[in-house]
């Protein structure tokens, strides 16, 4: 057995010289964040095909979460969006340990204050105030500054007598701020209530996932109901319910389209087909054009 490993040499000759090289590899090298892992198919997809397409997979046609402003870009006319009440952050009212430096921390990655950004828009034209959640921020929960933008957003619709449109992405109340969190519920209920006593249009769009609280108040308040397709609706997880029936629940009963089918959502619909369809909405209840 040897003792010793011999470095292997390569020469190259010429009529000249001769010159003395050492073999290297040479590895490929993949630019970082070329590429992205489907959430269905789990195969990789240049995220480029990928933003293409509306964050669809080509291949399977599973949905990828799109951030707030995304969304935005998605379903406001160009350069239409006006944000209001930008700057509201939430406290920290249970001294709850590591909870400031953890908002912090997101709100450098997301570069937003709190988990939704609110303010208004035209939709084909149509003059309204829109809401959308932001499910990297927390996974969306609803902590008292989420809460206070979604009842200023009905308030501000409510006063302008404009269509409100809420895009809802929530993992529930914020377990940070303890009861306070759960008292959003009321408070963002009873604003869109008083909108809705105006005969102004609330239209509802959960999207994947919309869970606890938010689903439990503004998410299921709306005038009309739609989600894209496969998206998660629910208040309590699978486990938790099955082990307080004791029963079985069907493999899809927290989906869009099983709600549809128990009447819970007004449609379904295509995420590339949203604009379009909210356009038409807006129209037949009343909505001009500028």
């Amino acid at each position: 057995m040897a003792i010793f490993k011999k470095k292997r040499n390569y020469f190259t000759l010429d009529t000249h010289s001769v010159e003395r090289k050492e073999k290297t590899e040479v590895k490929p090298s993949v630019p970082e964040g070329m590429w992205h892992k489907c959430r269905g198919c789990e195969k990789m997809i240049l995220k480029e095909d990928l933003m293409k397409n509306h964050l669809v997979c080509p291949r399977c046609g599973a949905y990828e979460r799109m951030s707030a402003w995304e969304r935005i870009r998605l379903i406001a006319d160009e350069g239409s969006f006006r944000e209001i009440n930008g700057n509201i952050v939430g406290r920290n009212p249970l001294d709850f340990p590591g909870y400031e430096a953890k908002i912090e921390k997101i709100q450098e990655k997301t570069k937003l204050f709190e988990g939704i950004v609110t303010g208004y828009c035209t939709i084909s034209g149509i003059r309204v105030a829109m809401g959308v959640m932001e499910p990297g921020f927390i996974m969306g929960s609803m902590g008292s500054a989420v809460g206070e933008k979604v009842a200023s957003l009905a308030e501000f619709a409510e006063f302008y007598n404009l269509p409100l449109l809420i895009f809802s992405a929530s993992g529930g109340a914020r377990m940070q701020e303890g009861i306070v969190s759960l008292m959003q519920m009321t408070k963002a209920s009873f604003a869109i209530r008083k909108h809705s006593e105006k005969g102004l249009l609330y239209i509802s769009i959960p999207t994947d996932p919309t869970t606890g609280g938010v689903t439990a108040s503004f998410a299921m308040l709306g005038d009309i109901i739609i989600a894209e397709p496969k998206t998660l609706i629910g208040f309590a997880g699978r486990r938790v319910i099955e082990g307080t029936i004791r029963k079985e629940l069907p493999a899809d009963f927290q989906s869009a389209e099983f709600l549809l089918s128990h009447g819970f959502l007004d449609a379904v619909v295509r995420r590339e087909d949203m604009k379009a369809y909210l356009s038409k909405l807006l129209q037949l209840h009343g909505g001009r054009r500028l």
